[in-house]
């Protein structure tokens, strides 16, 4: 099911959404006052499909991949609210925007473990090597399910294991154990012999 279908199942009216994937497509401008509007408008319960994806999650992704020009949506990240930036994050691999890098960049700097996550979605093949690994591994520090990550076993590497060993050693001298899902990607890494 595509996010359009799984989004209108979703939705006992679609009028004002229809309304502003059109305008979007005419006026990119307008996304300025209808990007923050959606929450309100579609509402904010979670999806059936996909998993992880609330109404505004999708409606916004909606509207972003409508435009013809993309030229407002870093300012859409820079000034919108956690649940905006983190549906410009999760459009980011739909869009062709010279800023994905830095975008993502920033989404890895914050302590919003919802960003952190959409940041090492499928986008996150932007990222350089040392940016990839260094939001791998604050998503550990912050507990963030390494599920979130996008080709994370094809991308591991001996570095992020030494990093991931380094971060266990901190936790365990602090009294305070690894998540279970890092101590796997360490011994998977391992056992590949990296």
């Amino acid at each position: 099911m595509n996010l359009a279908t799984a989004l209108r199942a979703e939705l006992t009216d679609t009028v004002w959404l229809d309304t502003a994937l059109e305008t979007v497509g005419r006026q990119p401008a307008a996304i300025a006052r209808l990007f923050p509007a959606v929450g309100r408008r579609c509402g904010r319960w979670m999806l059936q499909e996909p998993p992880g994806w609330s109404v505004d999650d999708a409606a916004r992704v909606l509207l972003l991949t409508s435009m013809k020009d993309t030229s407002e949506i870093p300012q859409l990240y820079r000034h919108g609210d956690a649940a905006e930036k983190r549906a410009v994050l999760r459009a980011l691999p739909l869009l062709d925007l010279a800023e994905t890098a830095q975008i993502l960049e920033d989404a890895l700097r914050t302590n919003d473990a919802r960003l952190v996550a959409a940041a090492l979605g499928p986008a996150a093949r932007h990222l350089s090597v040392a940016a990839w690994r260094q939001g791998v591994l604050k998503a550990v520090f912050m507990q963030v399910p390494l599920a979130a990550v996008a080709d994370l076993d094809e991308r591991a590497d001996a570095e992020l294991a030494i990093m991931l060993a380094g971060l266990a050693e901190e936790r365990r001298a602090a009294g305070r154990t690894m998540p279970a899902d890092a101590r796997a990607l360490i011994q998977r890494i391992q056992a590949r012999g990296l």
